[in-house]
């Protein structure tokens, strides 16, 4: 498959969960309390696509199976971190529109009430400046400087965890989870700095 029709099969696939939140939401299936299911359920997508494009690396370097390799995937990784960035700037949209109500009178009582939101405003900032900086040109202006802000992605990844250990309330069966699978994804690149 020639790498525009990954790119698109790509695509639509990383819809599909937008898509689904798109009929829940029509259908009314979100639950008892829709605005919560929605920031949770757009949160989550945040993390699990910055978990996938952290794990383009690892799988292009160091996995081969059966003769296969993965190195074809380094081409899509600045999709994949595109949306990583819808994910959570839909995730941020929800909360500031189903949460607060737009309210924004409310933010410093929210602070208060949830912390973890200090954690996240610099994570989605963080996001954007990678995202705006994604472009060739960028890369071209910005030189070794994009190499430095572009590993901002691992600061993100520990941020993003910290939001969702700072959450938990009686099972911490997803921070644990989350945390072994950044820690399993930033290992590789501990290891090949260390060799460096």
């Amino acid at each position: 498959m020639s790498a525009f029709w990954r790119r698109v099969c790509i695509f639509f696939v990383a819809l599909i969960p937008f898509a689904f939140l798109v009929y829940k939401t029509l259908a009314n299936q979100l639950g008892a309390d829709p605005a919560k299911a929605i920031v949770l359920y757009t949160g989550e997508w945040a993390i699990y696509f910055l978990f996938i494009t952290l794990a383009v690396t690892p799988l292009r370097r160091f996995i081969t199976f059966n003769k296969i390799h993965f190195r074809w995937l380094q081409t899509h990784r600045r999709m994949l971190g595109l949306f990583t960035l819808f994910y959570a700037i839909l995730h941020m949209l929800a909360f500031l529109v189903f949460i607060l109500g737009l309210d924004f009178s409310r933010f410093g009582k929210e602070l208060v009430e949830r912390p973890y939101i200090l954690v996240t405003i610099p994570a989605v900032l963080l996001l954007i400046a990678l995202g705006v900086t994604s472009t060739q040109a960028m890369m071209r202006r910005l030189g070794k400087n994009w190499i430095r802000l572009h590993k901002c992605i691992y600061l993100i990844a520990i941020l993003a965890w910290l939001h969702v250990f700072m959450q938990v309330r009686s099972s911490y069966f997803d921070a644990v989870l989350f945390g072994i699978i950044l820690v399993v994804l930033l290992l590789p690149r501990l290891y090949l700095a260390v060799r460096k």
